[in-house]
């Protein structure tokens, strides 16, 4: 009898690259993998633990499966799993999974199949060596991936849960991260975005120093038509010598994902975080004057404690002034086990959620008229192009050039026939539309 498996991936980059992994266990125990849950006889939640917006989504994702579909088994996987594995009290889930041994899905799957009684499982971290990193399944648009180089932490910031979850920093063996890469290419991966936590503290926990530009150097030398992008990098540890590598090395695109968080340094130290205005914009600085196609994400939060309306005004005044290309904002979640939690109690945390909504909306419209102004520099200029999708019934297509991130930025709207998803073409830009680019095609590169 035939098994079909579904996964609802939620979260960031670093969940996508585990639901991968448990299809590819899931098909070596002899399931089928369904791009539709109604097609599954097991559904896999794959949650995001990281504030209160996620869990909830995670929550209700969870029942409208579970209610939709209720002759299939369903599994709660994922962060929110691993947080809450064994204070969860969900009986409509066969199984709560954690996240940290993703090998151990293999024993879940014989043990469901066997046992009609709930399961909870959620076992520690494998050796570094005897990780599963095998991927044959994908959720990614075609000839993109996410290749994950370590897991959990070691900054410690207030607000964050993700030590909780995923523990401390887990840099993966360097040698097992080039074997990947090197599968990748030769699958035929032309976008290989690397992510973690922070880029930037690769190998610190081997010996205390960081060993990502080394990383970075031995990726990039590897032969294949292929580009990486680099997503977080933490701005109070930027490695500098990462400027003089991307701007040497064509196969590095000039993507640049920080994460400041904010500018105001009281702030910032009540996040337990070190920078300020002055060494932010000096960084920003530094990248663009070497780099004058640089491209800057960043990411801001409001409403953290001790936020004062000055402290928003000098973060405004830093937006202004960095310019950056893309940006994204959300308001603090009080999250329990957290420093943070204890600096205010919920009361008092309601209040300046609702005060700094607005100040959010604000931020939004701010960066939006600068996003706009940025993307006129592509006006007129030649790039390659990575297509995602056609238009059906159009000769459209769409498209992400160096300067759009999968999922999170702006996209290139594609005139022209001929080219289908995974296509890396040339286009030429025409005009900006909104946050998008118009262009024409030029001709196919590969």
């Amino acid at each position: 009898m035939s098994k079909k498996i579904y996964i609802e991936s939620l979260g960031c980059a670093k969940n996508q690259v585990d639901s991968e992994i448990l299809l590819t266990i899931a098909k070596q125990k002899g399931y089928e993998v369904t791009k539709t849950a109604q097609d599954a006889d097991l559904l896999f939640v794959n949650t995001c633990g990281f504030i209160e917006s996620a869990k909830e989504e995670s929550i209700n994702t969870f029942f409208s499966l579970k209610n939709t579909f209720p002759k299939a088994k369903i599994i709660l996987g994922g962060c929110l799993a691993e947080r809450y594995n064994k204070e969860l009290e969900l009986e409509e889930a066969d199984a709560i999974f954690g996240n940290h041994d993703l090998s151990k899905f293999a024993d879940l799957l014989d043990e469901l199949e066997e046992n009609d009684e709930q399961i909870k499982l959620a076992p520690e971290y494998p050796d570094p060596d005897k990780e599963k990193d095998e991927r044959s399944e994908y959720l990614s648009m075609p000839r993109s991936c996410y290749l994950k180089i370590s897991e959990g932490c070691n900054h410690r910031c207030n607000y964050c849960a993700i030590p909780i979850i995923r523990g401390p920093l887990r840099s993966r063996p360097f040698n097992s991260i080039v074997e990947e890469a090197k599968r990748l290419i030769a699958q035929g991966f032309y976008e290989i975005n690397l992510i973690a936590q922070d880029l930037g503290a690769y190998g610190t926990d081997f010996d205390g120093k960081s060993h990502f530009c080394e990383l970075l150097d031995t990726l990039a030398s590897l032969d294949g038509n292929f580009v990486l992008r680099l997503l977080y990098i933490h701005p109070d540890t930027f490695p500098i010598e990462l400027i003089d590598i991307v701007k040497n090395n064509k196969k590095i695109l000039p993507y640049f994902d920080i994460p400041f968080q904010h500018a105001s340094q009281r702030v910032l130290r009540g996040m337990k975080r070190s920078g300020n205005t002055e060494k932010y914009l000096a960084l920003i600085e530094k990248i663009r004057s070497n780099i004058p196609e640089a491209v800057i994400r960043t990411t801001l939060m409001l409403g953290f404690p001790g936020e004062e309306r000055e402290d928003f005004d000098e973060l405004l005044r830093f937006v202004k002034s960095a310019r950056f290309d893309w940006m994204g904002s959300f308001l603090y979640s009080r999250e329990e086990d957290t420093p943070a939690y204890e600096m205010r109690n919920e009361k008092d945390h309601k209040k300046a959620i609702k005060r700094a909504t607005p100040w959010k909306s604000e931020l939004e419209e701010l960066q939006s008229k600068i996003t706009e102004e940025n993307l006129e520099k592509f006006v007129g200029k030649k790039y390659l192009a990575l297509v995602e999708e056609n238009i059906q019934g159009e000769d459209l297509s769409i498209a992400r050039i160096y300067s759009q991130a999968p999922d999170v930025d702006g996209l290139t709207v594609i005139m022209g026939e001929g080219i289908k998803p995974g296509d890396v073409v040339e286009v030429g830009i025409r005009k900006v539309r909104g946050v998008d680019l118009e262009a024409i095609l030029i001709r196919k590169v590969y």
